[in-house]
């Protein structure tokens, strides 16, 4: 092995003492550098922002795309927004220096019809804040990520998720209009009548096709609790496939008259013991207990759940109250900060220092360096695969041959079938079509963190281990999510993906030579081949 440098030394001192790290600097860091984001965005969003001068805001873009479209067309760089990369989720960093820069300050919530149970909103508008704003209202949106920070506008160029997902679909299905500002400056409004298949290529497509300016979307009618049961299962993987399939309603699997939980989520700590998780909204039980599982003194959520593994009771029932329900996760970032943090979840450190939790993400990529970036990279691994829900226990299996990254998170959703060429997401092959319907039921897994063979410090090979995962995906009929490194190249990458839409899309709504290609805004900006190259050495 070669002599290594005194940065990698560096690295890896911080990284085998992360944990001290992480609390002595990097969470009071990140306080104040997210105090002061929020201090920045409340002063801006009362001095100049409000949804009433929404149509002023927008046009200001628009003057700005045209004079950008006004230029000699070999002077013009390709257009990208402004939003520095580490406010994004994406563990990637697009070269935006590269691009023409448009500022998109668009934070307000525009309007609440609760006659058609819609919202309007502008793309910066984060979960955090629509799930305060409807919540009290007795609202909340139909698909809703964990984590506060993510945006929705984020979630609608790309894919969203929810553990209700196997009844409403994903984020895309319950989107009712976008608001795009196209690469000649023009204002267009896309829907399922309006510029469909504008519309049916938005989703996925990473702000590649125009800049997103608002959106308008679906909202459920909400009881203030959330019922949760837990069910431990310690058997093995077959037995875990078949209660997934029953409790997503899967036909020919659940009992005819059973009922169907709103929400089913399952995270798995090893091959034998998982629990799944199942709610329904609920009014106040006295008969049941009240859990607020997302205050910071208590365990965070994964550790919780998993405490039921082995106990003497079948199940477990209680009450959470639904803002904490939909940001469960939010604290220990899933289980990622376990890592970070290998003695987060003690008691003593939860009621000191559990309100600092999580660590802003915006702080951790604001200070990761081309360094640290590449050195994280064969170290790591976030991904979330979508495959059939038929494959799930060949899914899980593959996914721990490959990465040992325990725990596993699992969601079951609906993927429909809109014909073909209707997007990015390849319609479902008829051998996995619910009977009777034009959907197919998927699952996602979930894999985040350090992988055990990292762990055992034995050789893992990043790129290898994902490439394998990847063709995989590829031959199931499956995708990744796009916030993730990819290692495919690009001939992979359309095979995984349907382009044919948004390469009619492209140029027809001028986005050709006007935003960056779908696959050069996702693909990793660090050549993953030669990291992974140099890493091994």
């Amino acid at each position: 092995m070669a002599t290594k440098t005194w940065k990698t030394r560096l690295i890896e001192i911080l990284e085998n003492h992360r944990g001290l790290v992480v609390v002595l600097f990097v969470l009071p860091a990140g306080f104040i550098f997210d105090l002061f984001l929020k201090t920045k965005r409340n002063i801006y969003k009362t001095l100049c922002s409000s949804p009433e001068k929404h149509d002023e805001r927008v046009r200001i873009i628009q003057q700005k795309v045209q004079e950008w479209h006004k230029q000699p067309s070999e002077n013009r760089k390709l257009l990208c927004t402004s939003r520095p990369n580490w406010l994004s989720l994406s563990v990637t960093f697009f070269r935006k220096d590269l691009c023409h820069q448009i500022p998109i300050d668009l934070f307000d919530i525009l309007e609440l019809d609760e006659e058609n149970m819609h919202v309007r909103v502008e793309p910066m508008v984060q979960v955090g804040e629509i799930a305060k704003y409807l919540i009290p209202k007795g609202y909340t949106l139909a698909v809703t990520l964990e984590i506060a920070d993510a945006t929705l506008g984020g979630l609608a160029m790309g894919v969203g998720m929810t553990t209700h997902s196997h009844k409403v679909g994903l984020y895309q299905e319950n989107v009712i209009s976008y608001e795009v500002i196209l690469g000649d400056g023009s204002l267009v409004t896309a829907s399922r009548k309006e510029n469909s298949d504008l519309f049916n290529a938005l989703h996925g497509s990473h702000g590649s096709l125009g800049f997103l300016v608002a959106l308008t979307l679906k909202i459920v009618k909400i009881k203030p609790y959330i019922k949760l049961t837990y069910h431990p299962i310690s058997r093995p993987l077959n037995h875990f496939g078949r209660a997934m399939r029953i409790f997503s309603g899967q036909p020919h699997m659940a009992y005819p008259d059973m009922h169907i939980p709103d929400f089913v989520e399952a995270i798995m700590f090893n091959l034998y013991d998982s629990v799944i998780i199942t709610g329904d909204y609920s009014d106040y039980d006295q008969n049941l207990p009240v859990n607020h599982i997302n205050r910071w003194y208590k365990p965070w959520f994964y550790k919780y759940v998993e405490t039921f593994i082995n106990k003497e009771e079948t199940k477990h029932t209680e009450l959470v109250p639904i803002e904490d329900y939909l940001l469960r996760h939010n604290r220990a970032i899933f289980w990622v900060v376990e890592s970070m943090i290998p003695f987060g979840n003690h008691p003593l450190f939860r009621f000191l220092f559990g309100w600092l939790l999580p660590p802003k993400p915006a702080f951790l990529k604001y200070t990761t360096t081309p360094g640290v970036r590449a050195y994280t990279f064969t170290r790591q691994v976030f991904q979330d695969i979508v495959l059939p829900m038929k494959e799930l226990e060949n899914q899980i299996f593959t996914a721990d041959e490959l990465f040992d990254a325990f725990p596993l998170l699992i969601y079951p959703c609906k993927i429909y079938d809109h014909g073909e060429h209707s997007g990015q997401i390849r319609r479902p092959k008829k051998e996995y079509i619910v009977e009777g319907t034009n959907y197919a039921l998927y699952s996602n897994l979930g894999i985040y963190g350090v992988p055990g063979y990292v762990k055992r410090k034995e050789k893992w090979d990043a790129v290898e281990c994902m490439r394998e995962m990847e063709q995989f995906t590829r031959q199931l009929g499956g995708f990744s999510f796009l916030y993730a490194d990819i290692c495919m190249g690009r001939d992979e990458f359309k095979e995984m993906f349907d382009l044919t839409l948004y390469e009619q899309v492209r140029k027809k709504y001028f986005a050709e030579g006007a935003f960056p290609h779908l696959y050069d805004k996702v693909k990793p900006e660090i050549d993953v081949f030669e990291v992974q190259k140099n890493y091994n050495k």
